[in-house]
C-alpha cells in the first residue's frame, strides 16, 4: 500500500493518494531510494498532490538517499509553486543537499530568479550559507551562471538581501574577482556599487 501511495503521488493521482491514506498507507513511508510520496510528487511537478500530502501530514523535510527533499529539489529545479508550498508548510531552510548547499545555492546557479526572490523574501534562508566547495549563493551565481540577465537579477537580489561579497572561495577569490575574470561587466558593476 505504501508503494502504491508513492507511485500514485508520482503520477499526480491525488484522488488515489487520498484514498490510500484513508485506507492506512503511511504518509511518510519511503521507497528504496528514500523518496516519500510528497517528494515523488515534487519531482514530477504535481503541485496539487504535494498540497494534498502536506495537508495530510507529509513531512517535507525528509531527505532521500541523494539528500533531496521537497524544498531542496523544487528550489534547484525552479518549481516555484512547490517552493511556495514548502515555505508555507515550514520547510527547514537549513537542511542541505549532497553538496552541502541550501535551496538558495542551486536556484541562484541555475538562474531561477523567482525562486531566489521567494526564498529571500519569504523564508529565513541564510543568504551567506557556505557549501562544501566553500561557495555561497552569490559565488555560485557568478561562477556557474552565464553572466546574463537572469544571473544579473539574482546577484542584485542576493546583494539587496545581505549577501557578503567579501566571502571568497577556498583560494580567497571573491565573487567580484570571478566576475572580472569572466568579463561579466554588469555583475561586476553591481558588486562594485556595494
Amino acid at each position: 500500500m505504501n508503494h502504491a501511495l508513492i507511485l500514485s503521488a508520482e503520477r499526480g493521482d491525488t484522488k488515489t493518494v487520498l484514498k490510500l491514506l484513508k485506507d492506512g498507507a503511511k504518509v511518510n513511508a519511503t521507497d528504496k531510494s528514500g523518496r516519500t510520496a510528497v517528494l515523488a510528487a515534487t519531482k514530477n511537478n504535481k503541485v496539487d498532490t504535494v498540497k494534498a500530502l502536506i495537508e495530510n501530514g507529509a513531512d517535507i523535510n525528509i531527505r532521500d538517499n541523494n539528500l533531496n527533499n521537497v524544498l531542496l529539489y523544487a528550489g534547484a529545479e525552479g518549481i516555484l509553486p512547490i517552493v511556495k508550498l514548502a515555505i508555507e508548510a515550514g520547510a527547514d531552510t537549513k537542511l542541505t543537499n549532497r553538496f552541502g548547499g541550501t535551496a538558495l545555492i542551486p536556484a541562484s546557479e541555475r538562474g531561477h530568479v523567482e525562486v531566489v526572490k521567494e526564498l529571500l523574501m519569504n523564508s529565513d534562508i541564510d543568504v551567506n550559507h557556505i557549501n562544501n566547495l566553500h561557495w555561497t549563493a552569490l559565488m555560485d551565481a557568478v561562477i556557474l551562471g552565464d553572466g546574463g540577465e537572469k544571473h544579473q537579477k539574482i546577484v542584485q537580489l542576493l546583494v539587496e538581501h545581505g549577501a557578503d561579497s567579501n566571502i571568497g572561495d577556498k583560494e580567497g577569490m571573491t565573487p567580484l574577482e570571478h566576475a572580472l575574470s569572466r568579463g561579466y561587466k554588469k555583475i561586476e558593476k553591481i558588486l562594485k556599487d556595494l
